[in-house]
């Protein structure tokens, strides 16, 4: 998978991480490429350890699954971190 596609994936997935979870979070468009393609590392990472395999093609079902899985993984992170920040 190319560097371009690897960023429309995180993107896509970030995008699709923040919906899926409830409440707001922050930031913007920029925030949610780095927390997709972070997650997409780490859903490729987990998918390596799990299934012996972690992301294939840019069409693959597996590759989008792994990398929104590790997108919401990373944004509930990224919501801890931040919210512990702002409390202190």
């Amino acid at each position: 998978m190319g560097i371009l596609a690897f960023l429309i994936l995180g993107l896509i997935a970030g995008a699709i991480a923040k919906a899926l979870l409830p409440g707001r979070q922050g930031g913007g468009w920029l925030i949610t490429l780095v927390v997709g393609v972070v997650g997409a590392i780490l859903g490729g990472w987990i998918g390596s350890l799990i299934f012996g395999g972690g992301l294939a093609d840019f069409f693959d079902l597996r590759t989008w699954l792994l990398s929104i899985l590790g997108a919401v993984i990373v944004l509930l992170i990224y919501g801890a971190l931040a919210g512990r920040r702002t409390r202190a």
